[in-house]
């Protein structure tokens, strides 16, 4: 159980700061159920409800600083999401962004970074499909990072893309 002030990743919505643990009086909660209260980082006016008995959706502590660290050290080995066909482009990075793992926003951004070069070297444009998931990976990596490790995002992005270089 996560306690108030913890910050944790909720699923799609990221980063959240646990701001409270009630029984709601709201209509159509389960009044004997204990419900997180999480604010966001996106959207720090806003309040989500979520059971603290939640399975299903990822609901997850954000890592520490040493595990950030480790994980940006670990980049240069992480191999890039392999996607099974174009048809199955979509659901592929889906999934990976659904498991709200670090690791798989980094596999999906190295595999969009190939595709993009790969588009652009036959004179086409990057698909908004590719747009889309190379937003989101990055939204949950560089937050996740750029919180715990107490720096800003741009610096988290330059960083990670040189470590993809080497």
């Amino acid at each position: 159980m996560f306690h108030v002030g913890d910050y944790i990743v909720y699923g799609s919505n990221g980063i959240c700061r646990v701001e409270e643990i009630t029984h709601p009086d709201i209509a159509g909660i389960d009044e004997d159920k204990l419900y997180y209260v999480l604010v966001p980082e996106k959207t720090r006016d806003s309040r989500l409800f979520c059971p603290t008995d939640n399975s299903r959706v990822v609901l997850r502590s954000v890592i520490t600083a040493d595990e950030a660290a480790a994980l940006m050290e670990e980049v240069k080995e992480i191999e890039p999401l392999q996607v099974e066909s174009e048809r199955m482009r979509d659901d592929s990075y889906k999934k990976a962004m659904k498991s709200c793992d670090l690791r798989q926003c980094v596999k999906v951004i190295k595999a969009l970074l190939i595709r993009k070069e790969e588009r652009e070297s036959h004179g086409k444009k990057v698909t908004v499909t590719d747009e889309r998931y190379m937003k989101l990976a990055e939204e949950g990596l560089y937050s996740e990072l750029s919180l715990v490790m107490g720096k800003d995002r741009e610096e988290i992005k330059e960083k990670f893309l040189d470590y993809c270089k080497q």
